[in-house]
């Protein structure tokens, strides 16, 4: 994959701890964010994918209500 520059402005005790945890790790600083943000967009994919489905398992009768179609039937969930 490409690699793009990105320029961040961080106060010193983040940059710092950045420079010191990506040492930790054996990692670049440049790789150390990038793991950090592939993490975070990853966890936030799945937050949000998860909230999506609960949205829909809770509102399932009104969206069939609204259109006219028969709610499923689950099995920890009666119609």
């Amino acid at each position: 994959m490409a690699k793009t520059q990105l320029n961040v402005r961080v106060d010193e005790t983040t940059a710092e701890a950045a420079r010191r945890r990506a040492r930790q790790r054996g990692v670049s600083v440049n790789r150390y964010i990038e793991e950090l943000v592939q993490r975070d967009a990853g966890e936030t994919g799945h937050t949000f994918v998860e909230a999506a489905a609960d949205f829909m398992k809770r509102y399932e009768s009104v969206f069939a209500e609204e259109s006219g179609a028969p709610a499923r039937r689950t099995p920890d969930k009666p119609a």
